[in-house]
């Protein structure tokens, strides 16, 4: 098992289909979660805005569901082997939780609070001292809601083709079943994705469905390239790029297909 670079954390050596996303089959929660938080996003909101792009679970429950500790570990280990292209917030966000026992759901208490029993879940005051010892001043120029879905979506993306670019993955195919069935990216019924639903819908057909229909209908971060427009998600890292550093450069082959219109991954 290597490190590679992206969201894809962890690869076999021998090929696998869809490739293998990392220890818990999704990326390092870290790396999309400190930042804004630390910015003042109330993590219930950043919950409310990744699951309302389309992803089945929020970026701050994704942490405590993962373990903090474990989300920890991940993002020392991609800092370490892969440097700024996965910085972000503050790495002492994890390590502070860590130390007081806020190692998430399996422990009670993350993010959150959890019972037994109880489904619903309150915010854990006891993190708010830890935010603001390490906040950090928000970007106004890339805070707004939808800025910040995209903040978190476009690295996904970006990584997902970097991994192709270096031959991590053999398809984009591979990349969009790993995506949707392995990490949850949003499939057609969520956030953007959903918009473009409508169209990925009258393709489908329920008698006869192809494979290729199947991932029409689950649009993973290629489907999702070719459907939003490289172009698009290449303007949106370079305008983050620009707030944030390196973390957020569009990979070649995502440009070269910015760069040729008719360039698809899916023909």
């Amino acid at each position: 098992m290597t490190l590679r670079s992206g969201f894809y954390t962890r690869q076999c050596l021998e090929p696998v289909q869809g490739a293998l996303w990392g220890d818990l089959g999704c990326p390092s929660p870290e790396v999309p979660a400190s930042l804004p938080v630390q910015e003042g996003v109330d993590p219930k909101k950043l919950d409310s805005l990744t699951t309302s792009f389309g992803f089945p679970v929020g970026a701050a429950t994704l942490v405590d569901e993962v373990g903090v500790d474990v989300a920890k570990h991940m993002a020392e280990d991609l800092r370490k082997a892969l440097g700024e292209r996965f910085g972000g917030g503050n790495p002492e966000l994890l390590t502070q939780m860590v130390s007081k026992g806020f190692l998430g759901r399996k422990f009670g208490k993350g993010f959150y609070i959890y019972q037994e029993g109880v489904k619903s879940k309150n915010l854990n005051s006891d993190v708010d001292s830890i935010l603001v010892s390490l906040k950090m001043p928000p970007k106004s120029e890339v805070s707004p809601g939808e800025d910040i879905q995209f903040r978190l979506v476009t690295r996904f993306v970006n990584e997902a083709v970097m991994c192709l670019q270096e031959g991590i993955l053999a398809t984009p195919a591979e990349g969009d079943i790993g995506a949707v069935f392995g990490l949850g990216f949003p499939p057609c019924l969520g956030g953007w994705s959903r918009r473009l639903g409508r169209k990925l819908t009258l393709a489908w057909s329920p008698c006869c469905v192809s494979f290729n229909e199947v991932l029409f209908l689950y649009s993973g971060p290629f489907r999702f390239v070719d459907l939003y427009g490289a172009q698009k998600i290449v303007d949106r890292l370079k305008k983050y790029e620009a707030a944030y550093g390196k973390q957020f450069t569009p990979c070649q082959l995502l440009a070269d297909h910015a760069n040729s219109p008719n360039k698809k991954f899916y023909q």
